[in-house]
């Protein structure tokens, strides 16, 4: 069974940095591709950035340049460096993960980790 599990939310002040981890488990087929979203408090769930199996990124344009994603695809881990939050970006943010099993591809979920910007 498929598990992500998320690493690295916390409390940082408007400006400060954070680095979220997201570790896939259970995999059995291969990884097409990986990422972030978030959801704010009334908000509908939304793409932060994502990231190919061959390293390829894509941003939501509001987070360009401060977040950078990457990944370590021997470890099935993706990872998003975050820098000057701001307040608006407070959010649960959420690890995706498209699998391929075949020709078909199945989309997992992590818990979600909570990011507060606030002084």
């Amino acid at each position: 069974q498929v598990q992500l599990v998320e690493s690295g939310g916390g409390l940082v002040q408007p400006g400060g940095s954070l680095r979220l981890s997201c570790a896939a488990s259970g995999v059995i087929g291969s990884i097409n591709v990986m990422g972030w979203y978030r959801q704010a408090l009334g908000k509908q769930r939304e793409l932060v950035a994502e990231i190919t199996q061959r390293g390829a990124p894509d941003y939501a344009d509001s987070v360009q340049p401060r977040l950078t994603i990457s990944s370590d695809n021997a470890n099935n881990t993706v990872y998003l460096q975050m820098r000057r939050l701001k307040h608006e970006e407070t959010a649960v943010y959420y690890c995706n993960a498209d699998i391929l099993d075949g020709p078909i591809g199945y989309d997992y979920w992590g818990q979600g980790t909570q990011v507060t910007v606030s002084s």
